[in-house]
């Protein structure tokens, strides 16, 4: 990256010009791959490693009104929460009553009630809480993926089911809230993935019983066989979600090598008198799938629902 460029990721065009850059060396910066631009009057370092939305958050937040706090979809980027099928073209605001309007092209607009309890500065911008922004999430965007930012929220160990309650209780009978209380009831911090917490709200939506997360198994002489992503110990079965990390080749390893342990690991755990379910990305989108292959590991084991 050039000399000229600031501390900090985002450039904004009025702090480039202050610093006397031009307009022209900004544009040739941008053909020069040096910046990119992420909306009009601001650009990314591309060697920052953020996210659009978080540079774009970053990007906006100075030409914020006074009273504007960051919040929903865009207060999740900031904590760093992932999205799942969470819409995230413009930058998600919240402003207290009496504040109108509708927005902007760039700026989703709401409106509504905000305790300086639940404001907080995130990389120096005002924010929403982590509970309040996840209770917002869970009125507006669907059950699954509250559930996957939620998840990843209480894994954080700075947030309980009884801060989400707590919140929900402090805005009452708002639009929204009885979505948000039937995720603060359902959220699991064990959960260690977009792909478990999507694995979870599947197997719910198939009336399967709710399996325990992160299950060890053991040999007799108590020594770990393997931790599990989902065990149903009353169906003598555990399910594994395979996203691609897990077979990713370790340092000193390549990928078949990962792969080959992997199917000693799962010959043992049979070999303990469990059957095994697997499935995929995209078999989370064909929930059928999902649904015969953990149905059949249970026959297998003897124990049908």
């Amino acid at each position: 990256m050039t000399d000229w460029f600031p501390t900090g990721p985002v450039l904004r065009r009025a702090t480039a010009l202050a610093a006397g850059l031009t307009d022209d060396e900004l544009a040739r910066a941008v053909r020069r791959g040096d910046l990119t631009r992420i909306r009009r009057g601001a650009y990314l370092d591309p060697t920052a490693g953020l996210s659009r939305h978080r540079a774009l958050v970053l990007g906006t937040a100075p030409a914020l009104r006074d009273g504007s706090v960051v919040s929903h979809s865009s207060a999740a980027v900031l904590h760093g929460l992932p999205l799942w099928r969470v819409d995230s073209v413009r930058v998600h605001v919240t402003r207290r009553p009496p504040a109108g309007g509708s927005g902007s092209a760039r700026v989703h607009l709401h409106v509504a009630r905000l305790p300086d309890s639940e404001v907080t500065l995130v990389d120096g911008v005002l924010t929403t809480t982590l509970a309040r922004t996840v209770v917002d999430l869970a009125r507006s965007v669907s059950f699954e993926s509250a559930v996957v930012a939620a998840d990843a929220a209480l894994a954080t160990g700075s947030l309980s089911r009884e801060d989400l309650a707590a919140c929900l209780g402090r805005m009452g009978p708002v639009p929204g809230s009885r979505g948000a209380a039937r995720v603060a009831a359902f959220a699991d911090g064990r959960s260690e993935s977009v792909g478990e917490s999507r694995s979870r709200v599947v197997l719910h939506r198939l009336g399967i019983p709710a399996p325990d997360l992160q299950v060890r198994l053991v040999r007799p002489d108590r020594s770990v066989i393997g931790r599990c992503d989902f065990g149903w110990r009353a169906h003598s079965t555990i399910g594994e979600f395979d996203g691609r990390i897990k077979y990713r080749a370790d340092e000193g390893r390549d990928a078949g090598d990962v792969v080959f342990r992997e199917k000693l690991r799962e010959d043992e755990i049979r070999d303990a008198g469990w059957e095994v379910a697997r499935w995929t990305w995209a078999d989370l989108d064909t929930p059928s799938v999902v649904d015969r292959r953990v149905r059949r590991a249970f026959s297998r084991a003897g124990r049908p629902l």
